[in-house]
């Protein structure tokens, strides 16, 4: 206990410091949501002092939006991944991918729909600038693989990118509602009920086919 709390002297020690307390965040986001984890969970977690913890974060939002980064550029190199290899693509298929690889990042969606609503608000303007800087270079990476497999301009790529972005957001806080919500939708209101990835899904293919998509040669 005793060498967690000590404070990180060198560049090395604080770099640590700062996983470690990015690392049980997550830990802590996934297991309640990023709405119900404070700045003191997160301290406790790791066997620090709040005060000691705001040492390496000004706020519990500048951790989350930390988070929030690597989540873009992980989910980035996914989806990068996943049309590599393919000279050009469909509607259907980018959709899809698109589609898939945001619904297999349930803690990426949690925080896409915090992020402009709080994540942003609560921080230093620095923090803001580093974090746009870092997510506007992941839309770029996706935006140049969307033009290169449908032939979409830049401003539909873009458009495309905040669709699927905004959507899973908002999707993902439908299709997870509280244990009662989710017995009522079940067996009352079965109308209610929100499938995130088929419904993305549905919703980018007809964004693209709309725009025109079509392979570049």
């Amino acid at each position: 206990m005793s060498e967690v709390v000590q404070r990180a002297r060198s560049a090395e020690a604080k770099q640590a410091r700062e996983s470690m307390i990015l690392s049980a965040a997550r830990a802590l986001a996934v297991q309640r949501g990023v709405r119900g984890v404070s700045l003191t969970d997160i301290a406790a977690t790791i066997g620090m002092h709040k005060s000691a913890l705001l040492r390496y974060f000004e706020t519990r939002e500048q951790i989350f939006l930390r988070l929030s980064a690597v989540e873009w550029r992980e989910w980035t190199d996914e989806v990068c991944s996943a049309t590599a290899d393919a000279e050009h693509g469909t509607p259907a298929q980018t959709a899809q991918i698109l589609a898939a690889t945001l619904a297999a990042r349930p803690l990426f969606c949690d925080l896409l729909a915090h992020t402009p609503l709080n994540l942003e608000r609560n921080v230093s303007v620095d923090s803001v600038r580093a974090f746009k800087t870092a997510t506007l270079q992941q839309v770029d990476l996706l935006a140049g693989e969307l033009h290169r497999t449908l032939g979409l301009t830049r401003q539909q790529a873009l458009d495309t990118v905040a669709t699927a972005t905004g959507m899973a957001g908002a999707l993902w806080h439908m299709a997870t509602p509280g244990d009662a919500v989710r017995t009522l939708y079940a067996c009352e209101l079965q109308g209610a009920v929100v499938e995130l990835e088929p419904q993305l899904t549905r919703i980018l293919e007809a964004l693209l086919t709309g725009s025109g998509a079509h392979p570049t040669t």
